[in-house]
């Protein structure tokens, strides 16, 4: 476990000048001390357990999926009229998840938010993670898998027909496989100069061989630099529509439907703020305890976690605004079957769900306008949990309430998990933090290069060479 020296955290109590971004009088040397610590250090106990409990529930995830295949989707809760069940809520959970990662490291780069950079690490490993997840569910909701290319338009003898290909859900395919891979391009265009800096740390055999690979033969020329800048512009030039697209096409599966509830025009950008909104708790929810496991106290200040924390304010709001407006829209439009199904979700058979969506998304974020709330790391940890649940419920809400009870109290049926509905929606947090506890033990967890470029350049015992422009080139080699 990396370790740092006790140091007040003052970034957040002199609004009026502009606080450093790194605390603790740490030179070039010293971040990459501390970052590559965590990688050469022994790993801790916590990582162990944490670990062990991934994999328990990864194993379980993996058994769930064999029994569901052998035995067919009727292990599901999903029914007639509930065709679409927790498979679809997870899916839409877990890619509205992974936005906060292309927003930290692509928009906010764009606009030059320099605080972005010590934690958009976090967030865009939290993203690759949370797409595989979220395309775990479309593929096993098919039912027989191993006929998945009937949803494509190849001529077939055996079907004498045509998929309908111009499907939302068909969409959705195109649309986050895109954003996966752009995301994961992103993601591995900026970590190639700290691998580089792993590679030549580790004393490791294999370790050295396989950042070697990874780091593609990073030099720090400023030859390197210069294309290396060029590329990570162009990859947040194209990752940053993808914020607002994916989503948006997302949300196509429920608005271009004629079903209450679903067919409003409000839904796109109520999912984007929704999704961001996820996003960022999910960011919370993992970079508090890492930041105080792994000593990055001095990296990531109070105050990164402030302007999180006002972020999740900004977006829970939005979000609250969209839920008041859908009971506007259903009233000023007069249409009485989207009258009755926002007043189902409010006080029908789920009214439990949407009033923990409520209190969960609208309430407790609010708690982020007292100082204390926004500063104290304990108490943003609880409120980013509050938040994961309550857009989880959000997407049951949705999806349930509405298929549950449409045009005909004759074809009305309720929605009942089952047992593996609940072990599957547990077994994919286990796989996302097992994915996300592997990079943190063997990948760079904040971005160093990133980190040193806005801090304050050194004015002693530096060496001026013309083949790193990030003035990374003092006599320590560490840097």
């Amino acid at each position: 476990m990396a370790t740092v020296n006790e140091v007040i955290d003052t970034t957040i109590d002199d609004p009026g000048n502009r606080t450093p971004l790194v605390i603790g009088g740490h030179d070039y040397g010293s971040i990459t001390r501390l970052v590559c610590g965590i990688n050469e250090s022994k790993t801790p106990i916590a990582w162990y357990v944490a670990m062990l409990a991934s994999l328990s529930l990864l194993g379980m995830l993996g058994g769930l999926i064999g029994y569901l295949i052998f035995t067919g989707v009727g292990v599901w809760g999903n029914n007639n009229p509930v065709y679409w069940g927790f498979p679809i809520v997870n899916f839409v959970f877990w890619v509205g998840i992974g936005h906060a990662g292309t927003l930290i490291s692509a928009i906010l780069f764009i606009f030059r938010q320099n605080w972005r950079t010590s934690i958009n690490r976090f967030a865009e490993a939290m993203t690759i993670f949370a797409v595989v997840c979220a395309g775990l569910f479309p593929g096993i909701h098919i039912g027989r898998v191993w006929v998945f290319y009937w949803l494509f338009p190849l001529p077939s003898l055996q079907l004498a027909m045509w998929p309908q290909f111009r499907s939302p859900l068909l969409w959705d395919v195109f649309a986050v496989s895109t954003y996966a891979t752009v995301s994961l391009i992103f993601w591995y265009t900026g970590m190639i100069p700290d691998l580089a800096t792993l590679r030549d740390r580790t004393n490791n055999k294999i370790l050295r061989i396989v950042y070697s690979v990874l780091s593609l033969g990073w030099t720090g020329s400023a030859r390197s630099w210069s294309r290396y800048e060029k590329a990570y512009t162009l990859f947040a030039a194209l990752a940053a529509p993808l914020v607002l697209s994916v989503h948006t096409i997302v949300s196509f599966d429920f608005a271009v439907s004629q079903l209450p509830g679903w067919h409003t025009t409000i839904f796109p950008p109520y999912f984007v703020a929704g999704a961001v909104f996820s996003g960022f708790g999910m960011v919370l929810t993992l970079m508090v305890p890492a930041r105080q496991l792994f000593g990055l106290q001095d990296v990531v200040t109070k105050r990164h976690l402030e302007n999180v924390c006002k972020i999740l304010l900004a977006t829970g709001s939005m979000v609250g605004y969209a839920y008041a407006m859908e009971f506007f829209i259903a009233w000023y439009g007069g249409n009485m079957y989207e009258q009755f199904a926002f007043i189902n979700r409010a006080f029908g058979p789920y009214w439990w769900a949407y009033w923990i969506m409520v209190s969960c998304n609208v309430i407790s974020p609010q708690l982020f306008w007292f100082k204390v709330c926004r500063t104290t790391p304990w108490l943003m940890f609880v409120i980013s949990i509050f938040v994961n649940i309550g857009m989880w419920f959000e997407r049951f809400v949705i999806t349930v309430t509405s298929l549950a009870r449409d045009f005909l109290p004759s074809s009305w049926g309720m929605f009942e998990p089952t047992w593996v509905d609940y072990g599957m929606l547990v077994g994919s947090f286990g796989l996302f933090f097992t994915l996300f506890l592997l990079f943190v033990r063997f990948g760079p967890i904040v971005a160093m290069a990133e980190v040193k470029s806005v801090m304050p350049f050194p004015h002693h015992n530096r060496r001026e060479e013309p083949n790193n422009p990030h003035g990374d080139f003092h006599d320590d080699p560490d840097q």
